[in-house]
C-alpha cells in the first residue's frame, strides 16, 4: 500500500522536472519584452506593461513595426547590427524613446533570437547614458584575480569570489554553491551581513533547484529578479499570432521566475536575488548566489560585469581544482601504467592485476576488487561473497550501457546491496566485454550532513479541486542527518583511470585470443600431419613389414632341410622382429590417437570403462591368477574409450610387473574438491622412486625385453589420457613393495584447448 503522502511527493517531484518554466509568457515588470517578425521587425507581441511605460495601448502597438518607434539614426545602426552572426555585438544596445510630448526615456537594449526563430527585444531602464568601458572591466577582474593568486587554498580561492562580487553588487549575501553528483548542493563560500543566520556548509535538495531551472541557468549565465514580491506582467497576446503557441522565453533576460521559486524567496526572507551560472565542460557545476533583504536593482552593464568575472575567476578556479587532482592524477597513471606492464608479463592477465604491487586496489583506492571473466571471478581485498557478486553482475548487465557504472550508495538503488554494505556500499564496475567485469568496492561511511531545513520536507503539497498544489517549504533552520548506506564518493580521475585500465584490458585479452586462436589452427595443422603420419604408418610401413615376415617364414619352409640350427635361429630372430615392430607401430598409432578424436566428453559411468577392461584382460588375469577389486565407481564426463584404455593398460602393467606371489590389485576412487581421485594399487616388484617420472616419458624402459617383453609406450599413452581430461597421473612405489598408480579426472570434464583462442572471443563479443 503506497503511503498519500509519499505519492504526492514522487508526484510533486515529477511535476518540478516537467515544469515549462521557459514558455510562462510572463515577464517582470521592470522592463517591456517586443517579439518581432524579421525582417520587416513588426511587432508580433508585446509585455502588457507598454502603456504605463510608453503610453501606447498593446492593441495599437501590434501595428506598428520597430522603425516606427525610433529614430533612423538608432534605426541604421541597430539594423546593421541584426546582420552580424553573433547579437552580442550590439548587446547592449542605448536605445531613446519617446514617451510624452518631447519626453524621452533612455534603455539598455538587449537582442535575441529564440528557438523558434523569433527576434526578442528586451528594454531595461538605464541608470547610464554610457556603457561601462572594457578597462573598468578588466581593472574589476585583475584585483580579484592578483587575490586569488595568492590563494593555495580551494575553499579560500572560492571565498575571495564571494568577497568581490558581493563589493561589486553590494548584496547582503553572496553564496557560491556547488553541485553534487547525485544533483544536491553545498553552499561552500559565504559573504553576507554580520547579522544574518549564515548558510556557509549546508546542504540544500535537488529540488530547490528542479531540472528545469537548471537548463535554464545553462542557457543564461545570469538571471536578475530584483522584486521577488513584484507581479509579473503578461505578454500581449499570450501567444504569437503567427505559431499560436506560446514564446520560447528560455534567454529572456525579463522572463518572470516560476510562482513556486518566488514563493521560495520569500520564505526566505530575500527581496531581490542575482544569479550567476559557473559551467565547467559544459555542465553546470554551480552557482554565485546573491541575495538582498529588499528589492534591489541591478543595471544589466554591472549584471555583465558580474558574468564577466564569474567566468574569469571559475576558470581560475577550475584551473585550480584540476591542480589539487594533479599530483593524485599522476599518481593513478603511474599506477595504471605499472599494471598494463604486469599484465603484459603475466601469461594471464588476470595475474598482473592482483599478485603485484601496486594492485587493481592502489588504481581507484579501493578496498576490495573482483574481476569475473569466463564465468569465474577472482577476488582480491574486502569484497561480498561469490554468490552475491553473482546476482550482482547480473543486475549491473541490466544496467546503463555506459562504459562505466558507478555508485556511491549502491545499496538504495540495489537493495540486495544493504546485506553487503560494510564491505560494498560503494561500486565502480567497468564491462570488458558484455559478460566480463572488473569491479571495485568501497565500504559504507557513516557520516553526518548539515541540511539548510528537512530535505524530506523539501516543499509542501495541498489538494485543490482534485489537483495537487506544489509550494516550497517554510523552514530553512539547521537539520542534521546521519547518511547511512553510502560510501566515499568515485573521482573523475579515478573512474577515469578506470576506463584507462578498460582499454589495456580489452587490447591484451585481444592480443591473447587472437595468439591462442593462431595456436590452435597450429595444433590442428599438428593433428592433421599426425593423422597423416598414421596412415602412413598404417598402411605403408605394415605393408612391407608383413612382406618380410611372410617372405622369412617361406624360405624357412622350403628350404627347412637345407637350413643348419643356426639358420633357422637367425629366421626366428627375424620374425620375432617384424613382430615386435608391427606392435611397437601400433602403439605408435594408440598414442597419436589420443586426443585427436574431436568428440566432446559425456557423462561415463566409470564401473562400465572399468568392466570392458577387465573383460578385455580377460585371459591374462586367469593364466595370472590375479585377484582384483575395486570401491564403487562414479559417474565421470569422460571419453569412455579412452577411460577404458586407461585402466586396461595400468592393470596390464601390474600383471607384468609381479612378483612372484599372485597378483593381488586394488582399484580404489574418492571425492577430492573439483576432482575424482582413481588409485590402482598391486602388490608387485615395484619401483625405484628416482624413476617415478621417467616411466611416463615415451619409449622409456626400466627392464630389457629379455625380462619383460613391451615397447615402453603403455604408460605415456596412459599419461596422455589423463592429461587430455584436465588430469594428473602420478606413481607412488618402492622396490618389492608394490606400486600404486594414481590419477584425478576433473568434476565436469574441461574445453578442447584447440576451441579456447575462439571462445574468449565469443565471451569478448557476446557471440554464442
Amino acid at each position: 500500500m503506497v503511503d498519500i503522502d509519499e505519492q504526492d511527493n514522487r508526484l510533486s517531484l515529477r511535476s518540478l522536472d516537467e515544469q515549462p518554466i521557459h514558455i510562462l509568457s510572463q515577464i517582470q515588470p521592470h522592463g517591456v519584452l517586443f517579439v518581432l517578425e524579421e525582417p520587416s521587425l513588426r511587432i508580433l507581441q508585446v509585455s502588457s506593461n507598454i502603456e504605463s511605460i510608453l503610453g501606447i495601448a498593446p492593441e495599437i502597438m501590434l501595428h506598428n513595426t520597430l522603425e516606427d518607434l525610433l529614430d533612423p539614426v538608432q534605426m541604421e545602426r541597430i539594423e546593421t547590427g541584426l546582420k552580424q552572426n553573433n547579437l552580442d555585438f550590439i548587446n547592449p544596445t542605448k536605445i531613446w524613446m519617446r514617451i510624452q510630448g518631447d519626453d524621452y526615456v533612455i534603455f539598455d537594449g538587449v537582442f535575441h533570437r529564440n528557438s523558434e526563430g523569433y527576434l526578442i527585444l528586451e528594454l531595461e531602464p538605464a541608470t547610464s547614458q554610457e556603457n561601462i568601458p572594457f578597462l573598468s572591466f578588466y581593472h574589476l577582474a585583475r584585483v580579484s584575480i592578483n587575490q586569488l593568486e595568492a590563494s593555495s587554498n580551494l575553499r579560500d580561492f572560492c571565498q575571495i569570489i564571494v568577497r568581490e562580487v558581493r563589493k561589486v553588487t553590494g548584496f547582503d549575501r553572496v553564496m557560491l554553491y556547488k553541485f553534487d553528483q547525485d544533483g544536491h548542493g553545498e553552499v561552500i563560500a559565504e559573504e553576507k551581513r554580520e547579522e544574518m543566520e549564515p548558510y556557509l556548509g549546508l546542504h540544500y535538495p535537488e529540488s530547490d533547484i528542479p531540472k528545469p531551472a537548471r537548463r535554464m541557468f545553462s542557457s543564461n549565465w545570469i538571471r536578475l529578479i530584483p522584486n521577488a514580491v513584484a507581479q509579473p506582467v503578461k505578454l500581449f497576446p499570450a501567444t504569437n499570432p503567427l505559431t499560436h503557441r506560446p514564446t520560447d522565453l528560455t534567454c529572456s533576460i525579463l522572463r518572470s521566475a516560476s510562482p513556486c521559486h518566488l514563493q521560495y524567496l520569500n520564505n526566505m526572507g530575500v527581496g531581490s536575488s542575482l544569479t550567476i551560472s559557473l559551467i565547467k565542460e559544459g555542465k553546470l557545476w554551480g552557482l554565485i548566489a546573491c541575495h538582498h533583504l529588499t528589492p534591489k536593482y541591478v543595471s544589466y552593464e554591472l549584471r555583465k560585469a558580474c558574468e564577466f568575472l564569474g567566468r574569469v575567476i571559475f576558470s581560475e578556479l577550475s584551473e585550480r581544482e584540476e591542480t589539487e587532482d594533479y599530483d593524485y592524477r599522476i599518481q593513478l597513471t603511474n599506477i595504471q601504467s605499472a599494471l598494463i606492464d604486469y599484465m603484459a608479463q603475466e601469461e594471464n592477465f588476470i595475474d598482473g592485476l592482483i599478485k603485484h604491487q601496486p594492485n587493481l586496489l592502489d588504481l581507484t583506492n579501493a578496498q576490495g576488487a573482483a574481476i569475473y571473466f569466463g564465468g569465474e571471478f577472482t577476488l582480491i581485498g574486502e569484497t561480498p561473497s561469490e554468490e552475491d557478486l553473482n546476482f550482482l553482475v547480473q543486475w549491473l548487465r541490466k544496467q546503463s550501457e555506459e562504459e562505466a557504472f558507478y555508485t556511491d550508495s549502491l545499496p538504495i538503488i540495489y537493495s540486495d546491496a544493504e546485506r553487503f554494505k560494510a564491505v560494498a556500499s560503494g561500486v565502480l564496475a567497468i564491462p570488458i566485454s558484455n559478460k566480463n567485469y572488473v569491479i571495485w568496492f568501497r565500504p559504507e561511511v557513516i557520516q553526518t550532513v548539515k541540511w539548510g531545513g528537512n530535505p524530506k520536507q523539501a516543499f509542501e503539497t495541498t489538494h485543490s479541486e482534485g489537483q495537487v498544489v506544489l509550494s516550497p517549504r517554510k523552514s530553512f533552520e539547521q537539520w542534521k542527518e546521519t547518511v547511512r548506506l553510502k560510501s566515499l564518493p568515485w573521482k573523475q580521475v579515478e573512474i577515469k583511470a578506470a576506463l584507462e585500465l578498460r582499454k589495456a584490458i580489452i587490447n591484451i585479452v585481444l592480443r591473447q585470443a587472437e595468439e591462442l586462436a593462431q595456436l590452435a589452427h597450429d595444433l590442428e595443422r599438428s593433428n592433421a600431419e599426425l593423422k597423416k603420419f598414421a596412415y602412413v604408418a598404417s598402411h605403408d610401413l605394415q605393408e612391407p613389414l608383413n612382406q618380410v615376415a611372410n617372405y622369412v617364414q617361406l624360405l624357412e619352409m622350403r628350404y627347412q632341410k637345407a637350413l643348419d640350427e643356426d639358420a633357422k635361429e637367425f629366421i626366428t630372430y627375424a620374425v620375432e622382429g617384424v613382430s615386435l615392430m608391427q606392435t611397437l607401430i601400433d602403439d605408435v598409432l594408440a598414442y597419436s590417437k589420443v586426443d585427436m578424436q574431436g568428440i566432446e566428453f559425456q557423462f561415463t559411468e566409470v564401473e562400465t570403462a572399468l568392466n570392458r577392461a577387465l573383460g578385455n584382460q580377460r585371459k591374462r588375469i586367469a593364466e595370472s591368477r590375479t585377484t582384483i577389486t575395486h570401491d564403487p565407481m562414479p559417474t565421470v564426463m569422460a571419453d569412455s574409450t579412452q577411460l577404458m584404455q586407461l585402466f586396461q593398460n595400468l592393470i596390464a602393467n601390474a600383471i607384468k610387473f609381479r612378483s612372484e606371489k599372485p597378483p593381488q590389485i586394488h582399484i580404489g576412487a574418492q571425492r577430492i574438491e573439483d576432482a575424482w581421485l582413481f588409485s590402482v594399487q598391486d602388490n608387485g616388484i615395484g619401483i625405484d622412486s628416482q624413476f617415478a617420472e621417467r616411466i611416463f616419458i615415451i619409449f622409456q624402459r626400466l627392464h630389457t625385453r629379455d625380462e619383460y617383453p613391451g615397447t615402453g609406450m603403455g604408460l605415456a599413452i596412459c599419461k596422455k589420457i589423463v592429461e587430455c581430461h584436465r588430469g594428473k597421473i602420478w606413481v607412488e612405489s618402492e622396490l618389492d613393495q608394490g606400486s600404486t598408480f594414481y590419477f584425478t579426472i576433473p568434476v565436469g570434464g574441461r574445453e578442447r584447448e584447440r576451441r579456447n583462442g575462439r571462445k574468449i572471443q565469443n565471451d569478448l563479443f557476446g557471440r554464442g
